[in-house]
């Protein structure tokens, strides 16, 4: 764990293993709530100092944190793949959009502005300005375990707040990397702080109900996110969070079916299906229902299961038995109810693969509101394919959730896309973009999706309080 600007060992350990080969690649400090309670000391200890400094000296150290990201960018990635699982390639992928927020922070940092407003009192002057929350507990998820933590670390320490982070149990390694990225870059003793743990219960709580903790930002689960919500509303905390999704993916009949049906593979199928954002209801306009299928279907049957280090290989495991569990519990249940079972539809579990936690790429039609997939989010390498008939069936059918993450729409006709996009009660939708993501652009779902948004101006704004100064000049 790393504390107050030091390293720090425990007596007990919890192994980190490999997903897709069952081995052990290495042990991390148990920590405990007396080490929680620590970090958030050394965070309000530095909160003045760092608070105060220019938002230039911090840009400096967050641009030289994104030097040093992009220099280590192979072994970022290979240990990624080791610990979480996905393919060498969208390790690589996921270690530059980590560099991006902290660059993209480093420049926003300098672009706080503060304003004034007239008053109606002509000896009166009003004046706003922003300053930073405090400190920040951050909690941060396994299947993206270095760009969510720089997306939640950038902003705030761009906008003067200290913060204590707590990886996902599952992939602490990456998220120690980061840290010795942040030692190395400069950053101040207490600034930053990472808390490892194998039960995350107790640090949870006392992230929640001590005082000093003035923000939680949370990426994980909609059903922990809820309790964290509650905890933290009893100090009446601020709090931000990417919780779960269920994306429609929508491709009405003047779209180009087999472009179409090649977008969905590729988003589908993004570290095995383990996105957020992953389209979880494929919605096809019956007219093109059959090309679309036969060209989906060919794609995912080209794709290779196994060790995300080599480099034929485009699916790595799921995460760990519970989600293969999971996915076999959702198709078997679709396959019983009627649904068609195109290709994948199994676990598998020979050879090299016995080992690890690996689940065909899988693609089933005729899916139905009766099955579990239609409702629960999938968070797996399967491909649920609906057939519709009217745009306002559609629409109702896709907005018929309490997600609201991410939507994708593809047509060629400029007024369907055009409602769509205010129509669908989603936080983000791609319109025949299957990539609608930037450090750039705000991120962040409506309904039980989330709070707040994460990257762009509206990032940083989450990490910052309003202050209004009235000024009588008589």
């Amino acid at each position: 764990m790393f504390i107050n600007g030091r390293w720090i060992t425990t007596q007990n350990t919890f192994a980190v293993t490999n997903p897709a080969t069952g081995e052990v690649i290495g042990q991390m400090a148990e920590g405990d709530r007396s080490h929680a309670v620590d970090a958030i000391e050394a965070a309000a200890t530095a909160l003045p100092d760092w608070s105060a400094s220019t938002a230039y000296q911090r840009a400096a150290i967050l641009l030289k944190a994104h030097q040093l990201m992009i220099a280590s960018k192979q072994s970022l990635a290979e240990l990624m793949t080791r610990e979480q699982g996905k393919p060498l390639k969208a390790a690589l992928n996921e270690v530059q959009y980590a560099a991006d927020f902290l660059l993209w922070f480093a420049e926003e940092s300098k672009r706080v502005y503060g304003e004034t407003i007239p008053s109606a009192r002509a000896d009166q002057r009003f004046i706003v300005r922003y300053q930073p929350v405090g400190v920040v507990a951050a909690i941060t998820p396994w299947n993206y375990p270095i760009s969510m933590l720089t997306r939640k670390l950038a902003p705030a320490l761009a906008a003067g707040c200290t913060v204590v982070l707590k990886p996902a149990e599952a992939t602490p390694l990456c998220a120690k990397a980061v840290f010795e990225i942040l030692e190395q870059a400069g950053l101040p003793a207490g600034v930053a702080n990472l808390i490892t743990v194998s039960d995350p219960t107790d640090i949870g709580h006392e992230f929640c109900t001590n005082p000093k903790v003035k923000k939680i930002t949370f990426t994980g689960s909609t059903a922990v996110g809820r309790k964290i919500a509650q905890q933290a509303a009893a100090q009446v905390k601020r709090v931000s969070m990417e919780l779960g999704g269920h994306a429609p993916f929508i491709v009405f009949d003047d779209a180009d079916p087999v472009h179409a049906a090649k977008g969905a593979s590729l988003v589908k199928f993004l570290n095995t299906g383990q996105a957020c954002i992953s389209p979880n209801r494929i919605f096809v306009q019956r007219k093109i229902l059959e090309p679309f299928i036969h060209t989906l279907v060919a794609r995912v049957n080209a794709m290779n299961a196994g060790n995300g280090l080599d480099p034929a290989n485009s699916i790595g495991p799921l995460v760990n038995e519970a989600a293969v569990a999971k996915v076999e519990r959702q198709v078997n249940d679709a396959v019983d109810k009627g649904a068609a079972l195109h290709c994948g539809g199994q676990r598998l579990n020979q050879g090299d693969l016995s080992n690890g936690h690996f689940y065909a790429p899988t693609v089933l039609s005729s899916v139905d509101e009766d099955m579990l997939i239609y409702r629960e989010e999938t968070f797996g390498p399967v491909a649920a394919i609906i057939p519709f008939d009217t745009y306002d069936e559609v629409i109702e059918r896709a907005n018929d959730t309490n997600y609201g993450l991410a939507a994708y729409v593809y047509t060629q006709n400029l007024s369907t896309a055009m409602r769509a996009f205010e129509a669908l009660n989603f936080g983000i939708i791609g319109i025949n973009d299957i990539n609608p993501t930037s450090a750039a652009a705000p991120f962040g779902g409506m309904n039980e999706s989330g709070l707040g948004r994460e990257g762009a101006r509206e990032g940083l704004q989450e990490y910052l309080e309003t202050k209004l100064g009235g000024f009588s000049i008589a």
